[in-house]
């Protein structure tokens, strides 16, 4: 027992130890290996899955905005909620830029197709 060590472990059993668990280590990494060249379209697969998410589908057609058959306002919101129109311009950008230095947080900028009435914008 004097000789085993402060542990009282055999170097001997140690390295036998450390050889057993080195070929078990060697054959489980081996079955995993034939594992993933098994599956490796599916593996494949489910990983790039999780990081690729599938776009929305666009609709077929322009949408009204992109159409450009409407205009975009300026609104401002009473205290009822009822919009009222201050400016229209025929392009976003227009409006965005008029409406930069607003402060009024009843103060809104969005585009409103032809034929639909004011009263969409209305607060709900």
């Amino acid at each position: 027992m004097a000789t085993n060590g402060p542990f009282g472990i055999d170097p001997e059993d140690f390295e036998r130890t450390l050889r057993e668990a080195g070929a078990e280590a060697r054959n489980l990494l081996g079955k995993a290996a034939e594992y993933v060249d098994r599956t490796s379209l599916n593996t494949l697969a489910g990983l790039l899955s999780q990081f690729a998410q599938p776009q929305p589908a666009k609709p077929d057609g322009p949408t009204t905005g992109e159409s450009g058959s409407g205009v975009w306002v300026v609104y401002t919101l009473d205290d009822t909620g009822r919009a009222s129109v201050d400016q229209v311009f025929p392009t976003e950008l227009e409006a965005l830029r008029a409406h930069r230095d607003n402060t009024d947080e009843h103060r809104r900028v969005r585009f409103l197709p032809y034929g639909i009435p004011v009263g969409v914008l209305d607060a709900s």
